[in-house]
């Protein structure tokens, strides 16, 4: 296994893991992951409660970042009030503190609502996770108040406080472009990320079938320069290690084959294959040099 550069830690994601947190512990050391990024509901946390958790981490010596969510699950309840929100908001920053987390992602706002709700809304977003004591930042995720990048500077402008978990795969969509390091929304918010997850997008949706596919060379080039410009502005800043979470996932991102709803590629393969390659410092042209070369074609790990 080749050694991380030292500003990442690389994180194993639990999006569609049904197991336990032994398991999930046992799995991320395997692959080489650094530790864990899980919903704070998880049932994989809760049925251990923080204290476990916490002595089953440390043990393992394994990171944890959390995410929390309002709305009532990924796509928001859109008969939900910013106020429920912002009381969904503070009761996950409260059970986050319990597990001592390095970072807290969190997935809020609605992209449904207008600016008279959207600013008082942040004004009190932000002033949660300031009171929580937590690190946190706010992911630029599809359907919720951060989704457009052509926008974004206005948040950035309105809440200079505000610290951010890049997710380009969702812009790409939105936007239905690449997102490339040249792009004024890329420029504004370098300074403002602080998580990173690391699923390639396309043009057309928020995962392609697998990042080191040679048809996908040119989204994960695109991707790979914005995340070397994350990544440079926290070294500047001094922000070492940067989290960041290779997180390709199920839930109608990954691609599967018709009339058999088959994925096309093993989703524990293609994350390990990206945390090997952010290993190796994030090289032009994937695992290797090469699109087609590497660790990422090396399919039929055992999700175990």
């Amino acid at each position: 296994m080749q050694p991380r550069p030292p500003e990442l830690r690389i994180l194993h994601s639990l999006w569609g893991f049904e197991g336990s947190l032994a398991q999930a512990i046992s799995r991320a050391r395997r692959h080489g992951f650094d530790g864990l990024e899980v919903n704070v509901e998880h049932p994989a946390l809760m049925v251990e409660g923080a204290e476990a958790a916490l002595a089953a981490l440390a043990a393992a010596g394994q990171a944890l970042v959390l995410e929390v969510v309002t709305g009532n699950g990924y796509v928001p309840d859109l008969e939900l009030s910013p106020q429920r929100h912002l009381q969904q908001l503070e009761r996950g920053f409260s059970a986050c503190r319990a597990l001592q987390p390095i970072q807290v992602s969190v997935i809020t706002g609605s992209d449904s609502w207008g600016w008279r709700e959207q600013e008082p809304f942040w004004r009190q977003a932000l002033a949660l996770a300031e009171a929580s004591g937590l690190p946190v930042s706010f992911e630029t995720h599809r359907s919720r108040s951060l989704a457009d990048p052509w926008r974004i500077e206005r948040w950035l402008e309105m809440f200079p406080q505000l610290r951010l978990t890049a997710d380009l795969s969702h812009w790409c969509c939105l936007s239905e472009r690449l997102m490339t390091p040249d792009l004024a929304p890329i420029q504004a918010i370098s300074s403002r990320v602080d998580h990173l997850h690391a699923r390639v997008g396309h043009a057309q949706g928020p995962q392609v079938s697998h990042p080191f596919a040679p048809e996908h060379a040119e989204a994960l080039e695109a991707h790979r320069r914005c995340w070397q410009l994350f990544m440079a502005d926290a070294r500047r800043r001094g922000r070492q290690p940067l989290t960041i979470t290779p997180e390709f996932g199920p839930d109608g991102y990954m691609p599967t084959l018709p009339f058999t709803n088959q994925p096309v590629a093993d989703l524990l393969e293609i994350n390990s294959a990206m945390a090997s390659w952010l290993r190796q410092g994030l090289p032009q042209g994937g695992p290797g040099g090469s699109p087609s070369s590497g660790p990422a074609h090396q399919c039929g790990i055992s999700d175990v």
